[in-house]
């Protein structure tokens, strides 16, 4: 018996998850335990092109996944690989009878050829390249005689038949029949599929369906909601068994069906009033919202009443069987009581796969002791009624998803005692889906107040107050929700780590735009990285939906944003990255003695720039020498002038100079109203006038951060920069953000015991977590000791990576890790070279984040040279540098031909090329195959999806920008390697801090240390761990050990697990 999910969407469809590719629905489908899948999106040019790429042909008309893209995963491992089918859904938006339909209709091809000549004939049509699901102006009748007539043997499905808006039979855009429908071509249509809000019960009830199978499929926007409906088939593995079970029944032996109340569509309603209503109800109120009056959802059950001609109950002759299924993740999580996204329940769910099977195989047919064994009672309680079908529905209504309630209260009490399931899965009963009618009058109230005091002047509402639906208003604690309603004209918060800074960050800008009605365009957010600039914007999009008004915010880091303006005002410069800038000091340092290196002279340059110069000691040494190292900082500035070239200070400088001299071009200063700075912390002294010219004429200034975690003096950074602020605006309000929920108590304990060190007030800090592990501090007998620890370690804690190590680890864990779960911090990038050494080893995947050193190689940065003059063939200065560098060749008519003949023929790779094949393809015709740098540079390229973007990231990019694979082959489950400066302002359930020893922690230079620095770049580092956290040694502990309250840290030697650790120990000799 196979399952198959044939109606699927790639990362090429809107609204979709951009891990819907093939490598994730492979090992999704698998982890499901489904055996065929829908390819989806055939008629996208790029997806045609990426499943030619990572597809073999397996059975008739059927592909699987090739071996060098499949993502290991050992909880799978015997699971029959899943075969892919060609299929793609089109959206029909047209005109017949004198209204407006809307139809979406599921195509099943038998092979890549044919969906390449169907695509080419809908591309003629309307556009096939915006979209996976591509809107077309075609009726739904000519569609069908389209694809008989380009491709015979392909399947046509009406998609989700019931559904409101986008379907055969939907309320507001469908039609009535499936004649009226497809005319004279309706005998081709041989199968519905029936939608998630609706099952065979319900179609059984409309004699109409009688003559056509009932097919079900997920729908799925991301790989996990895979299977949420599926097929059972029992037939020859073939594209033709595929189509004669959906054409003709043979071998369709059933279904599995979400509860159809889960559905998003089953009931009427209002979503906007929390009106949710059943057909009669609906009826009753005339089709009309009783709180706003306006028109209502008419949901999928009504439908059917509508088209029915028997009674609810009927049960037609020769019917498949079905099986309604809630997801395994929403059955767990009613057990621990946890949502089902939560880490907690994915972490059992990972469990339950590797020791029970794929999940289709625990919800129906593994034994319920079995699952109790593994997962605890409640588990298999809830597996069991949910066989059983003993659940109680809540169904969903106007695009709201219903629930599926397990457990009753009484059944937990009964079982477990003290959860609170409403709560849990915050499931709203009947009776509150109604309230919205008793609140009608209050809600009329509030609406007359609010129109009051926005006509009397600005009225401060608090966040508690705010719209059940506010996404300001979602789940803050006092302080937090003091930051977030803050009308002052300048707020200071205070954000210890863990303490919910990004949250408060981001609920104010959203408190701005959903309650004070403030203009995104006069809103400028002011982040520290490129990620958490992006990170900002989805998490702000995903609350609000993709209006264009939001992309009106500037949203963006201090040279991003500087960039733009300089933009915006005319100005036509190159951009001189840490690239070109260290070609520019090399220059400098060649033509003048000032006994400095060329990084030397950038950051003696980059200080002054910043106005932290005169304090650096390179500065004091120099002057003390008599050399005037000023003629160096002119003669660069010279070269860069003449290359028409900015370099990243002056994005600021630039910016500054225009805004203080008033010849910025008018109007750019609304922008700022507005203006929320991250990371308030690290910012330097030209940045902090920024801050101030800024929002010089704006309305408010909202800064966050923590003093404590002031890492970047080296920068020009200071943590006194909140004193600072205090004195320039005297009406400043501060708030302390005290409540930390990230990490453990002892995590916390430990952290706080050793910032007391640092001059300041006591620091108040609450741990809420009620996880109990103790610091561990490992100390090794060498580095490589430690290097192999921490590899075996991390094998341990993720229960073993081979089957020797599942069976041997598995039973001593008490929760397995996800390899995503763990992050490995150290102080300086050259530490991660044996780490990674020992990681490939050990068969751990991973991924590095930082600026290297290998990017300051010269053939990197030859190679980044000239992949800049593909982007910007008038790039003078990358010519002249790749030309050096790469060829070591000056530039001449010579060498210009031996340019052109390698610019011509990777200028069309570099345009649609993606950057790993370009990468790949650029190494071996350059014969840089054993060059390290190189094969470090190509693991980059798979986090980006043009060249154009990888270059952007190089350029721009901060520490935690810019990843790298360890392997060619990306996963989402990788460990994460980077130094303890990148980490700021990330978290992991388990962090190991690598190398605490004296001269790293804190880091020596010429027995120098910046002892305050280091040791808030140490306690940045211990905060960063939610749960566990490892701090490993070799040779003479780091002093800040000392530090670290006794209580809070459990001390043990790196080999005192060796007798545990599987199989194969690493060794000195496994790096020979």
């Amino acid at each position: 018996m196979y399952i198959a999910d044939l109606h699927i969407h790639s990362h090429y469809s809107r609204a979709t998850s951009r891990d819907c590719n093939l490598e994730n629905l492979d090992l999704w489908a698998r982890r499901k335990g489904i055996h065929i899948v829908g390819s989806g999106d055939f008629t996208h040019p790029a997806w045609r092109e990426e499943m030619a790429e990572k597809l073999e042909p397996a059975e008739e008309g059927l592909y699987v996944l090739k071996e060098e893209y499949r993502i290991r995963d050992e909880s799978v491992a015997d699971m029959m690989l899943p075969r892919f089918v060609i299929t793609g859904e089109i959206s029909s938006i047209y005109k017949k009878h004198d209204r407006v339909r809307k139809v979406h209709s599921l195509l099943l091809l038998p092979g890549l050829e044919a969906a390449e000549l169907l695509a080419k004939k809908l591309e003629l049509i309307g556009n096939i390249h915006s979209d996976g699901r591509p809107i077309l102006g075609l009726d739904c009748h000519d569609l069908l005689e389209i694809m008989l007539e380009m491709c015979p043997e392909a399947v046509y499905v009406p998609a989700h038949i019931w559904t409101p808006h986008f379907s055969l039979f939907g309320a507001f855009s469908g039609f009535d029949s499936v004649e009226e429908c497809f005319g004279d071509l309706s005998g081709h249509i041989r199968a519905m599929e029936t939608g998630l809000s609706s099952d065979p019960p319900m179609n059984w009830r409309v004699s109409a369906l009688d003559n056509y199978q009932l097919i079900s499929n997920s729908d799925a926007h991301s790989p996990a909601k895979l299977g949420r409906e599926a097929n059972l088939l029992d037939i020859e593995l073939s594209f033709s068994g595929l189509r004669d079970a959906i054409q003709e029944g043979r071998g369709l032996y059933g279904t599995i069906e979400f509860f159809p109340e889960e559905g998003k569509y089953h009931f009427d309603g209002h979503r906007k009033c929390g009106i949710c209503l059943n057909p009669a109800e609906t009826e009753k109120f005339g089709g009309i919202c009783p709180v706003c009056g306006r028109k209502l959802t008419i949901g999928v059950s009504h439908r059917v009443e509508q088209l029915a001609d028997r009674p609810e109950g009927f049960v037609r002759g020769g019917a498949k069987p079905f099986e309604s299924l809630v997801p395994l993740p929403e059955v767990i999580g009613a057990s621990v009581g946890a949502s089902a996204a939560s880490a907690k329940v994915q972490k059992e769910y990972q469990k339950m796969l590797r020791r029970l099977g794929p999940e289709f195989e625990i919800l129906r047919h593994v034994p319920v002791e079995d699952i109790r064994k593994v997962s605890g009672h409640l588990a298999a309680e809830g597996i069991q009624k949910l066989r059983d079908g003993k659940v109680e529905r809540f169904p969903g209504f106007d695009g709201e998803y219903g629930t599926i309630k397990l457990f009753t209260q009484e059944d937990l009490d009964s079982l477990n005692g003290q959860m609170n399931f409403f709560d849990t899965l915050h499931i709203s009963t009947e009776a509150e889906k109604k309230k919205g009618l008793e609140n009608t009058s209050k809600q009329s109230e509030a609406k007359e107040q609010e129109q009051a005091a926005a006509n009397q002047g600005m009225a401060i509402t608090p966040v508690s107050e705010c719209e059940n639906n506010s996404a300001a208003a979602d789940q803050l604690n006092e302080r937090q929700e003091q930051a977030v309603s803050a009308v002052d004209r300048t707020v200071a918060v205070i954000a210890g780590p863990g303490t919910g800074k990004t949250k408060t960050l981001i609920s104010h800008l959203l408190y701005l735009l959903e309650v004070r009605k403030v203009k995104p365009s006069e809103i400028t957010a002011v982040t520290f990285t490129t990620q958490a600039a992006g990170e900002m914007r989805e998490r702000i999009k995903k609350q609000l939906g993709r209006s264009r008004n939001i992309n009106q915010l500037q949203i963006g880091t201090f040279h991003s944003l500087c960039l733009r303006f300089l933009k915006a005002q005319g100005l036509e410069f190159s951009l001189a990255d840490d690239m070109a800038a260290l070609e520019a000091a090399r220059t400098v340092t060649e033509q003048e003695n000032l006994g400095l290196t060329p990084k030397q002279l950038l950051k003696l340059i980059s200080l002054e720039k910043s106005e932290a110069g005169a304090e650096s000691e390179e500065a004091i040494k120099l002057e003390a020498e008599g050399k005037d190292w000023h003629g160096g900082f002119q003669l660069y500035q010279q070269i860069l002038r003449e290359q028409n070239m900015l370099d990243f200070d002056d994005l600021l400088l630039e910016t500054l100079r225009i805004m203080e001299e008033g010849s910025a071009v008018p109007g750019w200063d609304k922008g700022f109203s507005y203006l929320l700075v991250d990371e308030f912390q690290d910012i330097s002294p030209v940045q902090y006038r920024l801050i101030r010219a800024w929002n010089k004429g704006g309305r408010e200034l909202f800064v966050i951060g923590d003093p404590d975690q002031s890492i970047y003096g080296f920068r020009g950074s200071d943590a006194a920069c909140f004193t600072r602020l205090a004195g320039d605006y005297l009406d400043l309000r501060e708030i302390r953000l005290v409540e930390n929920y990230r990490c453990a108590p002892a995590i916390v304990e430990a952290a706080a015991g050793l910032i007391s060190h640092n001059p300041g007030d006591a620091r108040e800090l609450k741990a809420h977590s009620k996880v109990q592990n103790p610091v561990r501090l490992v100390s090794a007998a060498g580095e490589m000791g430690e290097a192999i620890f921490t590899a075996k370690e991390i094998n341990r804690l993720t229960g073993g990576i081979g089957m020797l190590d599942a069976q041997e680890i598995g039973a001593e864990n008490k929760k397995n890790r996800g390899f995503g779960d763990i992050a490995i911090l150290y102080r300086t990038h050259r530490q991660a070279e044996l780490l990674e050494k020992c990681l490939r080893t050990e068969g751990i995947p991973y991924v590095t984040a930082g600026r290297e050193d290998f990017l300051m190689e010269d053939e990197v940065r030859g190679s980044i040279a000239f992949f800049k003059c593909l982007e910007n063939p008038e790039d003078e200065f990358s010519r002249k540098l790749c030309l050096k560098l790469l060829w070591k060749l000056d530039k001449n008519l010579v060498t210009d031909s031996v340019f052109n003949a390698v610019y011509d023929k990777f200028a069309p790779l570099f345009k649609k090329g993606k950057p790993q094949k370009f990468l790949e393809t650029w190494i071996r015709e350059m014969k840089l195959e054993e060059h390290a740098g190189m094969k470090k540079l190509a693991g980059m390229t798979i986090f980006y999806k043009t060249m154009p973007e990888f270059l952007e990231a190089l350029s721009l990019g901060v520490e935690s920008d810019l990843k790298r694979c360890g392997e060619k082959k990306y996963t989402g489950e990788a460990v994460t390697l980077m130094t303890l400066h990148g980490a700021k302002g990330l978290e992991f359930p388990v962090t190991f801090i690598y190398g605490v020893r004296k001269g790293l922690i804190p880091f020596e230079k010429d027995n120098k240390t910046d002892m305050e620095e280091e040791r808030r770049l140490f306690y940045v580092g211990m905060t960063r761990a939610k749960e566990e956290l490892i701090l490993t040694s070799s040779g003479e502990e780091s002093l800040f050990i000392s530090e670290l309250p006794d209580q809070a840290v459990m001390r043990e030697k790196a080999d005192k697990r060796k007798n545990a650790d599987s199989g194969k120990q690493l060794s000195l000799f496994d790096f020979m």
